[in-house]
Formats: C-alpha cells, structure tokens, sequence
C-alpha cells in the first residue's frame, strides 16, 4: 500500500508542478522554458502513473483524483499561500473516504 501512496503522490506532485510551471509561462510571462519543463513534467505523471499495481486504469485514476485533490489544496497552501477553509478540508475528506471505496471495496 505504501508503493501505491508514494506513486500517487509523485504522481501528483508531477501534474500539479507541470500545470503549474505551463500556468506560470502563459499567464505570467514566464520564459518559454517553464512552460516546456512543465510540458515534461506532465508527461512524466502519465508515465508515473502507469507503475501502479491495480488491475484497472479507470479505478487507478477515479482513485489518484481523490488524492490530486488533496495535493492541490496542500500546493495552493503551500506555494500560492493561500490558506484552505474549512470546507476545502471536508471536501477533501470526502474525496478520500470515495478513493478508499472505490479501492477497498469488496469485489468478486
């Protein structure tokens, strides 16, 4: 489970930092190779995502969007300084409590 976690993060860190660095080239005016190292930072998150173990690529992504939340809300925190409420944390938790659904619940 610790494997999956570390994907999902590196993962996430890999698309949010690539968004990130293409929104900061577009929208302001950052030189052209923001926007290419963010071009292969998200590449690199469709390659990362590939190593998870589960059987089903739709359940891998329905599962990694619960914690592509999360991560958001931690990266506005942390490098767009802006603090979450109290309703971007319960929204979270429900991400969450849908990925643990999706991944443990009980199947044939």
């Amino acid at each position: 489970m610790f494997y999956a976690i570390a994907l999902f993060i590196v993962a996430g860190i890999a698309e949010i930092g690539g968004g990130y660095l293409i929104w900061l080239w577009l929208r302001e005016g950052k030189p052209f190779y923001w926007g290419l190292g963010g071009g292969i930072a998200l590449a690199l998150y469709g390659v990362i995502a590939t190593f998870q173990t589960f059987p089903s690529f739709g359940r891998v992504y329905a599962a990694y969007g619960g914690v592509f939340i999360v991560l958001s809300i931690i990266w506005g925190w942390g490098i767009d300084k802006k603090n979450p409420d109290l309703y971007d944390w319960v929204g979270a938790g429900i991400c969450l409590v849908g990925v643990s659904v999706i991944l443990f619940a009980p199947r044939q």
